[in-house]
């Protein structure tokens, strides 16, 4: 399957429309008398228009991988400073460990993301892990366990784009009652938790055809900005298909769906990749999430296009 998309050269562009990737820092100074600054920006997006192709071919997700036996993984540690005009700091932590023997293999997936604003106050505190192990009864079933869970350190605050959404200008705007200000971190989530056990199938399996389904049961856990938690059980349904049409195009869909009597949360991730030529490929994606926990001026569903452009020679 990772042989199904191949990006000749160096990729000289790297296009990307999603809004999270376009969101650049270089000031009209750099870029006039410090290409150095363009070409760390160009890397960077040419780093995570690559990420996603091969989020796209990740065997993981979708077939029954052969990984080498023991320990093996990536980790990486992103620092950006400022001062000036602009002050803050942002670290971001990622990782992914897999470990296989025989039968059994297991994946760990986190992801730890830090920032401070231009007054030093904290602006952002996420956490977010994801644990999968698998072990293959035959070469068409098997059994998982997996665990993930996403934690927000800002949960109990009022963050400035809340306030926003609320109709204010800030956390601090004198007409901000304080029983709206609770209502907000009442509905604010602080850690959506869950494991579960259950069975899987891989209904199809083949190098241009992979498909398999897994339904299992576990514990949810959700707690929220003011202090309240709940816990209870869950039911946890998830499907990963991948689809070679030809040489040139494939397709990929990630379905998870997740359960309990506090919160429904769903998402779809739906990509089409195509190789145009060897020299030029671009993937178009359409993810929604929806989170029944999202309350008051959240909107429970949201949805992300992304359009993503690689061209070497």
């Amino acid at each position: 399957m990772k042989n199904n998309l191949k990006i000749a050269g160096v990729s000289a562009l790297a296009l990307m429309l999603a809004a999270p990737v376009m969101a650049q820092n270089i000031s009209a100074a750099d870029s006039i008398v410090n290409p150095n600054a363009i070409d760390d920006e160009i890397d960077l997006q040419n780093f995570r228009v690559q990420q996603q192709f091969d989020r796209a071919n990740d065997e993981y997700r979708f077939g029954s991988p052969n990984y080498r036996e023991g320990l093996s993984g990536s980790a990486s540690l992103g620092y950006a400073g400022q001062s000036g005009n602009n002050e803050g700091q942002n670290v971001n932590i990622g990782a992914r460990l897999t470990h296989s023997y025989g039968q059994f293999s297991q994946n760990l997936s986190f992801l730890m993301n830090f920032s401070e604003d231009n007054d030093g106050d904290a602006s952002r505190e996420d956490v977010f892990g994801v644990y999968d192990g698998i072990y293959n009864i035959n070469d068409r079933f098997y059994g998982f366990v997996m665990g993930r869970v996403r934690t927000d350190g800002l949960a109990d605050e009022i963050t400035d784009d809340e306030a926003n959404d609320a109709g204010y200008l800030s956390p601090d705007d004198p007409d901000f009652t304080q029983a709206e200000k609770d209502a907000i971190i009442a509905n604010s989530v602080e850690q959506d938790a869950f494991i579960g056990i259950g069975p899987g199938v891989r209904i199809f399996d083949t190098p241009d055809l992979a498909w398999r389904v897994q339904a299992g049961v576990g514990q949810s856990y959700l707690k929220f900005g003011d202090g309240r938690s709940e816990s209870e059980v869950g039911y946890v349904l998830s499907s990963r298909l991948y689809w070679k049409i030809n040489d040139n195009v494939f397709v990929t869909n990630d379905t998870d769906v997740l359960d309990s009597d506090e919160a429904l949360r769903a998402n779809n991730d739906l990509g089409v990749n195509f190789r145009i030529t060897d020299a030029f490929s671009t993937r178009v994606s359409y993810l929604s999430d929806y989170n029944e926990a999202r309350t008051g001026s959240q909107e429970r569903t949201n949805n992300t296009l992304g359009v993503s452009l690689v061209y070497g020679f």
